[in-house]
C-alpha cells in the first residue's frame, strides 16, 4: 500500500527541484546515462528495450484523443506562443453551445477522450465557464481533461466534480533563467507557482495528471533531466493519479519565434526510449506537432497516447465563433476587425484525419482505443 504523505511532501516540488538536479538520485543518474551520444547499434538496442517495456506494461493499446480549444484569449506575454498577448491575432472565446457543437463533431469522428484547451485569461475563461463546459459535455464525452491556467486546489475541485478526470500542465521550460526570458508579463511569470500545479491537481482529485516540457527553448538534455526529476517526484507523491508525459517540440506560430535549441529527430527518439525504460508505467503522449512519417515510426517504441485530426484554434473543427472574431493588438480589441477564422496556437504537422491514423496504427500492429474510461466505473465500485 502507498504510504501516507509526509509533511515535507506537502511543500510542493518547487522546494525540492533545484536540489534534485544537484544531488541526482540513482534513477536520475541512470536516466542521464541513457542520454549520452550513442552509435546506431546502441540506439537500436535501446529502442528494442523501449518497445518491449511498452508491450509489457501497456500491451499494444494506443489511446486516441483530440484537443478542443475553447479560447485563444490570453493575458500572458510569452515569446514562443501564438496566443501571446503581444501578438496581433484573431481571437474568440466559444459559447457553451458552440463548445458542444465542436465536441459533437469530435464524437462523430469517434473520439471519446477530449482535452479542453484555453489561453490564460480569467475574464473569458473562468472557473464557472469551465464548469459549464464540462457539465454540458459530460453526458456525451466519457473522458474529459483540461489544459488551462493553473489554479489553487479548491478551484480545481469543482472542475473535477463537473466531470474533468485529467489535468495537463506543461512547465514549458524547467530552466529558471530561460523561463524568465521567455515569459515577459502576466501571471505565468511565476515559475514556482506553475511548477507546483500538478501537486495542487492531485490534491483536488484529478485521476490523470500530465506534464511536459516544450523542447527548443533551452538545452534538451537539461530539460529532459528536469522533466525526469519531476516525474520521479510525482510518482512518489501523487500516487493516486495516473501520470503522463509529453515531449512537444516547438512549431511555427504567430510571432514567428525561432527555437534557440532545436531537438533533432535522432535525439528525440533516444529521449523517448530513455523515458520509457526509466519510467515503464508512465504514459507518453505524442501530438500532431510531429510529422506523419515520424509519428508512424515512433508509435510502437513507447507512445501510449496520440492526438489525431487536431485543430489548435477555437472553432477549428466546425467553424464555431466566427461571428464574434476580433483582432487584438497588445491586449486591446480593434473595432470592426473580424476575420475568417481564429488564429491557431501553433501549426500542426500531421494533418491526417482520425480514421486514417487509426488505420495506420492497426497496420503497425497496434490497437487504437477510443474509450478506456467511464464515470460508471467508479459508481459501480462504490
Amino acid at each position: 500500500m502507498p504510504q501516507p504523505l509526509r509533511a515535507d511532501h506537502l511543500m510542493g516540488f518547487s522546494k525540492k527541484f533545484d536540489n534534485s538536479l544537484r544531488q541526482k538520485s540513482p534513477l536520475l543518474r541512470a536516466f542521464e546515462a541513457l542520454l549520452e551520444p550513442m552509435d546506431d547499434a546502441s540506439l537500436q538496442s535501446l529502442a528494442a528495450r523501449s518497445t518491449a517495456t511498452t508491450r509489457r506494461h501497456f500491451g499494444r493499446t494506443m489511446r486516441l484523443f483530440a484537443p478542443l480549444y475553447l479560447s485563444n484569449e490570453c493575458i500572458n506575454s510569452c515569446t514562443y506562443c501564438g496566443f501571446s498577448r503581444e501578438n496581433a491575432i484573431q481571437r474568440v472565446t466559444l459559447e457553451i453551445d458552440q463548445v458542444e457543437k465542436e465536441a459533437r463533431h469530435l464524437v462523430a469522428e469517434g473520439f471519446r477522450n477530449i482535452l479542453l484547451v484555453a489561453g490564460e485569461h480569467p475574464k473569458f475563461v473562468s472557473g464557472p465557464y469551465l464548469e459549464m463546459c464540462l457539465e454540458r459535455l459530460r453526458p456525451i464525452v466519457p473522458s474529459l481533461s483540461i489544459e488551462v491556467a493553473p489554479m489553487e486546489a479548491p478551484e480545481y475541485k469543482p472542475l473535477v466534480q463537473a466531470g474533468s478526470e485529467g489535468l495537463v500542465v506543461y512547465q514549458e521550460t524547467y530552466h529558471r533563467d530561460t523561463y524568465a526570458r521567455m515569459h515577459l508579463a502576466g501571471p505565468k511569470k511565476d515559475f514556482d507557482w506553475r511548477l507546483d500545479c500538478p501537486d495542487r491537481g492531485h490534491e483536488a482529485g484529478f485521476r490523470r495528471i500530465g506534464i511536459g516540457a516544450l523542447f527548443g527553448l533551452t538545452d534538451w538534455k537539461f530539460e529532459a533531466l528536469a522533466l525526469a526529476a519531476h516525474l520521479e517526484y510525482l510518482q512518489r507523491v501523487c500516487w493516486k493519479s495516473q501520470l503522463t508525459v509529453s515531449l512537444p517540440r516547438l512549431r511555427p506560430c504567430a510571432g514567428e519565434f525561432e527555437p534557440e535549441n532545436p531537438l533533432p529527430d535522432r535525439e528525440f527518439i533516444q529521449l523517448l526510449c530513455a523515458l520509457r525504460v526509466t519510467f515503464p508505467a508512465v504514459g507518453i503522449v505524442l501530438s500532431t506537432r510531429e510529422p506523419a512519417a515520424l509519428r508512424d515510426l515512433i508509435a510502437p517504441l513507447g507512445i501510449t497516447m496520440m492526438s489525431a485530426g487536431s485543430h489548435t484554434e477555437p472553432g477549428g473543427y466546425t467553424g464555431q465563433g466566427k461571428e464574434a472574431l476580433h483582432l487584438t493588438v497588445r491586449g486591446k480589441i480593434q473595432p470592426g476587425t473580424g476575420g475568417e477564422s481564429a488564429t491557431e496556437q501553433f501549426s500542426i504537422s500531421d494533418d491526417r484525419d482520425a480514421r486514417t491514423v487509426e488505420g495506420v496504427l492497426q497496420k503497425l500492429g497496434l490497437d487504437p482505443v477510443w474509450k478506456d474510461w467511464d464515470a460508471e466505473i467508479l459508481s459501480a465500485s462504490r
